[in-house]
């Protein structure tokens, strides 16, 4: 199974890069990142270099993988290096390029470990979620920070709110495989645009995080599709204007919130 498991993983780094997103990057980024777009180009371009972590799912707690992941040498991230990051947070990245293999959704059974890049972990250790306070996840497709914040204290209302209807479907599966049926109970989502959410629940919530839309360069640099990729390229310039419309929203929405964004240029 983890033979096979790697061939697919191998066989999705081998992807062919779309020249005309590289070739938009490069008369981008050369220019707004300099010198430093060398370096920034060959872990773009390289994605056995991304750094995908292992979250450990503490609804269904995995004992023996933990220990498997310290003989193959991963390492613990953040605990004692952060101001807040509770001990019921445990993740896992290996010091090699190795991509642990992601386990399939199977209805009824709790999955134990999810896969995402470590910094995705950031905003959610920023916003220092506290037992029984409210929160919203935003922008929360497809999960993985919702998930994030029920490892780091146990919420008295998590509303996930996601406004793609493709990726509120992803979104639900993520949240069936991982969190038991007591806790789903706290937990509400919802495919509100993201924009009228402030006025339609003002002063409701604790803690908003908005992982704001944003460009999505891995992804797209990999796209098989030029014609979308180019389409693409003429969307992202639109995505500034609806950041700033989430951000004024969420202001109204709580007392507190994080806002990450992985800023759109252009």
């Amino acid at each position: 199974m983890l033979t096979r498991l790697k061939g697919k993983s191998e066989g999705k780094l081998a992807k062919q890069i779309c020249k005309v997103v590289l070739d938009h990057f490069e008369k981008q980024y050369s220019k707004e990142l300099e010198d430093s777009w060398n370096t920034v180009r060959d872990v773009l371009i390289s994605p056995s270099l991304w750094q995908y972590a292992v979250l450990l799912n503490r609804f269904n707690y995995p004992f023996e993988l933990e220990m498997d992941l310290y003989l193959k040498g991963y390492h613990q991230l953040f605990q004692g290096s952060l101001p807040y990051c509770p001990k019921s947070l445990k993740c896992y990245l290996s010091r090699t390029t190795d991509r642990f293999p992601s386990e399939r959704h199977q209805f009824g059974n709790l999955k134990k470990y999810y896969l995402l890049n470590a910094a995705s972990l950031l905003p959610v250790l920023a916003l220092e979620l506290r037992n029984g306070e409210k929160a919203l996840d935003l922008c929360a497709a497809p999960g993985g920070k919702s998930l994030a914040l029920l490892q780091c204290a146990w919420p008295g209302y998590l509303h996930c709110n996601e406004y793609d209807r493709l990726r509120l479907r992803w979104l639900r599966q993520t949240l069936e495989s991982f969190i038991p049926q007591p806790l789903i109970n706290v937990i509400k989502v919802s495919e509100s645009d993201g924009r009228e959410i402030g006025d339609a629940q003002p002063e409701t919530f604790d803690k908003v995080l908005v992982d704001a839309p944003c460009s999505n360069d891995r992804s797209w640099l990999f796209s098989s599709d030029p014609q979308k990729a180019t389409c693409r390229i003429h969307q992202r310039r639109n995505l500034p204007v609806l950041q700033m419309e989430l951000l004024r929203s969420v202001s109204r929405a709580p007392g507190f919130f994080y806002l990450h964004i992985n800023l759109s240029p252009g």
